[in-house]
């Protein structure tokens, strides 16, 4: 693993937010946190999607431990409920008229089939197919020790996206547009499957320096 900053270290997600790939595309290399204390009401386990009824947020459960500080490594996902299949049915029923939903479901649909025991395995796959499927060159690497995380407490879902000074919100037509107004910053699946080839393009016009 090459030195890094913290400039190229960010927090794990969920199918991360429009803004987290805006950042995450600039980089040939990005490190990911992995060794922070697992925290609730993230999006370590949470992202968000436009469903016919509006915002709908997805999470994963996590095994907790009570009193004990997790960190992000050896934070258990739980398989109490089949929570793979109900995202992956939200997922369908958001999508299945978007424009490349099909292009690209045979690479998603996986990562809602295979057990993954750990949170971060499961977020690290599952981001490097979506930069992979982006067409972005970008390619990740989990910390092996403690690095300062720069956008830790930008790209959160208590801080509006607007604060991020290098982002911009850019609309483009999503699948429910008749219906609701643009909904900024939502999971970059709803991007991906409402644009396809020109995802990339967007989240490179996103960026502002």
């Amino acid at each position: 693993m090459s030195t890094s900053t913290s400039t190229n270290c960010y927090p794990l997600a969920y199918a991360g937010s429009v803004q987290y790939y805006t950042h995450l595309i600039q980089q040939e290399e990005v490190l990911i946190d992995i060794t922070s204390p697992y925290q609730r009401k993230t999006y370590r386990n949470r992202c968000d999607i436009l469903g016919t009824n509006g915002l709908l947020s997805l999470s994963v459960p996590v095994i907790n431990h009570k009193n004990e500080r997790t960190e992000l490594k050896d934070t258990h996902i739980s398989y109490a409920i089949n929570w793979q299949k109900q995202h992956w049915r939200s997922i369908e029923s958001a999508y299945n008229n978007s424009p490349f939903f099909e292009y690209y479901q045979d690479a998603l649909l996986p990562f809602y089939q295979k057990n993954y025991d750990y949170l971060i395995d499961f977020n690290c796959e599952l981001t490097q197919c979506i930069l992979d499927e982006l067409g972005s060159n970008t390619q990740i690497q989990p910390t092996k020790d403690y690095q300062a995380v720069e956008k830790r407490f930008l790209i959160n879902p208590k801080v509006p996206c607007e604060v991020d000074t290098h982002f911009t919100i850019v609309n483009y037509r999503q699948v429910f547009s008749e219906k609701h107004p643009f909904t900024p910053n939502l999971s970059v699946l709803d991007l991906l499957f409402n644009k396809g080839p020109e995802a990339l393009s967007i989240l490179e016009e996103s960026y502002g320096v």
